[in-house]
């Protein structure tokens, strides 16, 4: 959290503005970068008029925690409130949601979703929103996992009439989401105090609160078949469910209206992209609309029917290549929910494609065309191979050419890495995938950064993590060559050699050899620690520690990156890749190898003066691997 204290001393450094300041300066140390004007204007206009209600109702010695940091991810409360309940003299916690719109209007199609001036796009009825926020503390912080009666959530807009926004009341079901304006402020002071008690400072639940243990965040994969059969497992926050509505909006009005619609849903790794197309898959499934899950990636989509299919091959059969469907009807389908879209290639066809099939008509087309509302989840950024075309603008440009309504929602939140918007920064400078150069790493209690002197300390400090209970894996840049997979009972080659240490890179087949598993479970599978991951097993997957090792083709060189194609084993790179794009490729290969972990990083170079490089950058800020 950026600040916290009662509400009689947010009052009294709010009028000599002091609390803004404190704010300003908190929030650069954490995320690098000075706050927007909207951000600070918030804080100047709406943390005063909660604090002063606060007074008004006799709640000053009430905590409150100013940008309240939600376990494991990137999203802040703006307060969450704590006190002791009045009655059960339990401690008591309400998150606060506070809002300047002075009107807003629900959503045409879906009250869980408004319209506000500001905002171009429908944004989450902030009903909605602090009823997830609530929802997710519960589930994430182990002072209140047992103890879900004790968090509440309220919406605060303070400069709205009763007439602008009454329409989003119609969410309205219990504690978690309720909405107060400032036309009903005495109702909110009611409210407040049927959960707090003004005769018990709230310091004590504060301290609770903070000294909660997060609760593991789940991974992906190890919950997939409850996700796609329930949809207990995981909830989605903000943009996240604005983009999960909005698809299953459409899909209802594609069916309504029979007409197409295209979304694309854009983040970076960690903003839940793929759990939010899985709660979609689930949720047509469910609803009886004929979907299928599509990706680029044959690690990906074989886990998915691994894992999320076990036991049901009916749930197996809805996971695709983005090459099935050269020969599928048009609107076959009620949606296509194309996950890592970014390797969507320029055609379908490969040299086991027969002739009659090689039209060379565009992949992107072949998506589109199959279902009524094809959705299209991707990062630019995470392009790695020549040929892959999954941009924004390729497939607008696909969907305008067909008269086809298209909808971007971009997601923000980080919820890999920690939730730590600052590392997935840090990563992007380091890379110089973002303007400005590398900045030197400042820790901030969500993931942990750490430089490895050799393979052999990376690999003892990950070994000691799992011995704790993590999950850990490597992953190195392709600057190895790959032998032929032995014969089984024969052992793996040590292709990755660095010194007097040498690993076997993961099996590229379908099946186990020698302990290994094959090649799509790697990410997953308890046996994939002792092998070597490239890219393109690792991309798509999460796990709790990453170790990461930068191989001779990216090095670092007086002031800059060198990037040296003649280094790369990678068999994608041909003659005719230009050495721009090579460049641009391996930077975004050590950009998905880098955002792979959920705890934390460990990084070794293979290069001296690279190594020194992130040394400086690292420092010894966190404990080192040798030390541990």
């Amino acid at each position: 959290m950026l600040f916290r204290g009662s509400a009689t001393s947010v009052a009294a450094r709010a009028l000599d503005s002091s609390l803004f300041l404190h704010l300003t300066e908190r929030f650069v140390h954490m995320h690098g970068y000075r706050p927007g004007a909207s951000e600070v204007r918030s804080w100047e206009r709406s943390i005063p008029v909660l604090a002063a209600t606060l007074n008004d109702a006799g709640l000053g010695d009430v905590e409150m925690m100013l940008e309240y940091a939600l376990p494991l991810n990137s999203k802040r409360a703006d307060v969450v409130l704590a006190g002791v309940h009045p009655v059960t003299g339990e401690p008591s916690y309400v998150v606060v949601e506070l809002k300047q719109w002075s009107q807003a209007l629900p959503h045409e199609d879906d009250p869980t979703l408004c319209h506000v001036d500001a905002y171009a796009h429908p944004v989450l009825n902030p009903i909605e929103q602090v009823r997830r926020y609530s929802e997710y503390l519960v589930n994430f912080n182990g002072a209140v996992a047992d103890h879900g009666h004790r968090v509440n959530g309220v919406a605060f807009l303070h400069n709205a009439t009763e007439f602008g926004v009454s329409g989003l009341r119609e969410i309205e079901r219990d504690g978690r989401g309720l909405l107060f304006t400032g036309e009903r402020r005495g109702a909110f002071i009611d409210h407040l105090r049927t959960l707090l008690s003004a005769e018990h400072p709230g310091a004590r639940a504060a301290d609770e609160l903070c000294d909660g243990v997060a609760v593991p965040s789940k991974q992906l994969m190890s919950v997939a078949a409850e996700e796609v059969r329930e949809r207990t497992q995981f909830v989605l926050l903000d943009e996240q469910q604005v983009a999960y509505r909005m698809v299953l909006n459409a899909v209802q009005k594609a069916k309504n209206a029979d007409r197409k619609e295209v979304v694309i849903v854009t983040g970076g790794p960690g903003t839940g992209k793929s759990v939010i197309a899985l709660q979609l898959l689930g949720e047509l499934y469910r609803r009886g609309v004929p979907a299928l899950h599509a990706t680029g990636s044959q690690s990906f989509t074989k886990t998915m029917r691994k894992i999320a299919g076990a036991r049901k091959r009916e749930v197996q059969d809805l996971f695709k290549y983005f090459n099935s469907f050269m020969t599928a009807e048009k609107n076959t389908l009620g949606a296509l929910i194309c996950d890592e879209a970014h390797r969507i290639r320029e055609t379908s066809a490969n040299r086991f494609t027969r002739a009659g099939l090689r039209t060379g008509r565009a992949q992107i087309d072949e998506l589109i065309d199959v279902a009524y509302v094809p959705v299209f989840f991707l990062d630019e950024h995470q392009v790695v191979r020549p040929g892959e075309m999954g941009t924004v603008a390729d497939i607008k440009e696909a969907a305008t050419k067909r008269g086809i309504p298209c909808h971007v929602v971009p997601l923000d939140s980080q919820f890999r890495c920690g939730g730590s918007d600052a590392y997935l920064r840090w990563v992007v400078r380091l890379l110089g995938l973002e303007s400005g150069g590398p900045v030197t790493w400042a820790p901030d209690g969500r993931m942990q950064l750490l430089v490895a002197d050799s393979p052999q300390e990376m690999e003892a400090f990950l070994e000691a993590r799992r011995a704790q209970g993590y999950g850990a894996r490597m992953s190195a840049g392709y600057c190895w060559r790959w032998s032929p997979e032995p014969k089984p009972g024969e052992p793996l080659p040590p292709d990755v050699v660095i010194g007097d240490w040498a690993r076997p890179w993961n099996l590229r087949g379908d099946r186990a050899v020698s302990g290994a598993p094959p090649s799509a479970l790697w990410a997953t599978d308890l046996a994939g620690f002792g092998q070597v991951g490239c890219v393109y097993t690792a991309q798509g997957f999460e796990y709790d520690w990453s170790g990461v090792i930068l191989g001779p083709d990216l090095v670092w060189r007086g002031d800059r990156w060198v990037t040296d194609r003649a280094e790369s084993k990678d068999p994608v790179f041909k003659r005719s890749t230009s050495d721009g794009d090579v460049d641009r490729l391996i930077r975004n290969t050590y950009k998905v190898l880098l955002t792979r972990g959920m705890v934390g990083t460990v990084v070794y170079s293979t290069d001296p003066e690279t190594r020194a490089k992130l040394r400086e950058l690292v420092g010894d800020r966190e404990r080192q691997p040798a030390k541990v």
